[in-house]
């Protein structure tokens, strides 16, 4: 099939392909290559500067990290493109699309590379007889912005597509189905079908679910949602945001993440004579990993200051580490049904996630329960929190939550000393960019009373 898609290109007319690669926040980066230019890729990868991996967001360099940084000089990493990540970009022309990894000099899989940390994670599933199935559903507001727009706003005051609140409106998402429609549409032409999209509480704000597949074709087409978002919203004046907490009066931005554990047959996790609705053994395990160890891994999936804005008690955002039977404010939601349907909803993680390292964290603390037999001791809640008394709250910041990443023998054991610090250092980083910074509300609250 790979040889498929290079001979289609080659017979084509096409000038040139796109391709991209993630970077340690989860934005996609990526360049166009000449035809002769990508065959040649296709046999020998190509040259990426490895700054993408020693850079945040905003294009800062980082003053802290060691396997990439001013000491090194930037030199490029070696991307290799995974040909059965082929797309072709519909709104770009149909222009042939693949995504790449990295590896390092010797050939290895890059430590740093968040597409590798979660393919570490699945050959280690696999080696234990394990393939795992993820669907993934962002939620995420929109704004009658663009970038030039919000520029000239200062970052202040951004204007909501649609007022109020008003979930599973065919009212609101009429008023905008050009781009809903698109979204739809479009996506399903990219290799990233939606399973549903609806409008959810508050102004502007869409819930989209995106088709189950395998975790790595999953992790892939979250990613590639994301920018497929902002580059079709842009064609309507439309500027979506995956930011996890914009605005305090409003409910966050989740990112949930359904699993499934098979073995190429069967869905693992159930079991019609199991408990719960028929839960599998396995599957009691692997809920029992995630209640123990997923916390220790939280800038996986909580990887920004704003991240921990999201985790306020009573707005949807699960504030510990609790289980339930289809109940959504536990932080593991137990869906029962039939051999297609049993899963787990891990809704912990925000809009705002690497897909790559969220689903790696995810399905690593699951299998710890796994390889170590964990029991499932802990209580199933009721209600809203009933039975949560005694579990501890999550940590409020970042830097907390980076300090248990350093520590965890767990996640050293799943992801790589190297992947942990280098990691653990990025949001260090981004730590201490928001001490240096005077923000909006010290201003409002100290500038003129103090």
């Amino acid at each position: 099939m790979a040889k498929d898609v290079v001979e289609a290109i080659r017979k084509s007319n096409a000038g040139k392909v796109k391709v991209a690669v993630s970077d340690i926040d989860g934005v996609l980066r990526g360049k166009y290559l000449h035809r002769d230019k990508f065959f040649s890729a296709v046999d020998g990868g190509f040259g990426f500067c490895d700054v993408v991996f020693g850079w945040d967001m905003h294009d800062q360099c980082y003053d802290n990290a060691q396997l990439t940084g001013w000491q090194h000089g930037f030199p490029d990493a070696l991307a290799r493109l995974d040909l059965s990540t082929h797309r072709k970009v519909p709104w770009d022309n149909n222009v042939d699309f693949f995504l790449g990894d990295f590896v390092t000099a010797d050939g290895k899989p890059h430590p740093a590379c968040p597409r590798q940390t979660l393919k570490r994670v699945l050959a280690r599933a696999e080696k234990m007889g394990f393939g795992a199935m993820v669907g993934a559903e962002y939620e995420f507001f929109n704004f009658a912005e663009t970038p030039q727009s919000w520029n000239e706003k200062k970052g202040v005051g951004p204007t909501t597509l649609t007022p109020g609140m008003f979930g599973y409106s065919l009212l609101r998402a009429n008023l905008n189905r050009e781009y809903f429609n698109a979204l739809m549409d479009e996506c399903a032409a990219f290799g990233i079908p939606i399973e549903g999209l609806h409008t959810e509480t508050g102004p502007g704000v869409y819930e989209v679910a995106i088709q189950f597949s395998e975790a790595l074709e999953q992790a892939d087409r979250a990613l590639l949602f994301k920018t497929a978002a902002k580059e079709i919203g842009h064609r309507f004046g439309i500027m979506p945001s995956f930011m996890a907490k914009w605005n305090a009066s409003y409910p966050g931005c989740s990112g949930h993440l359904h699993q499934s554990l098979t073995d190429g047959k069967k869905n693992l996790f159930h079991d019609a004579k199991g408990k719960n609705g028929g839960m599998s053994k396995l599957f009691e395990s692997y809920l029992a990993g995630q209640c123990a160890v997923l916390m220790e891994m939280a800038p996986m999936f909580w990887p920004t200051i704003n991240s921990y804005k999201r985790l306020v008690d009573g707005f949807w955002a699960p504030v510990k580490p609790t289980w339930a039977v289809d109940n959504r404010t536990a932080s593991f939601r137990v869906i029962p049904g039939s051999s297609k349907s049993m899963r787990l909803e891990t809704r912990c993680p925000g809009a705002d996630m690497n897909p790559y390292l969220a689903t790696a964290a995810v399905i690593a603390a699951g299998l710890h329960g796994v390889e170590k037999g964990f029991k499932l001791t802990q209580k199933p809640i009721h209600g809203s929190n009933q039975g949560s008394e005694h579990i501890p709250r999550a940590p409020r910041t970042l830097i907390e939550t980076t300090r248990n990443l350093k520590q965890s023998k767990v996640a050293r054991d799943w992801f790589g000393d190297e992947f942990v610090d280098h990691f653990a250092a990025t949001r260090e980083w981004e730590w201490r960019q928001w001490l240096d910074a005077v923000t909006d509300w010290e201003l409002k609250r100290y500038f003129e009373i103090i």
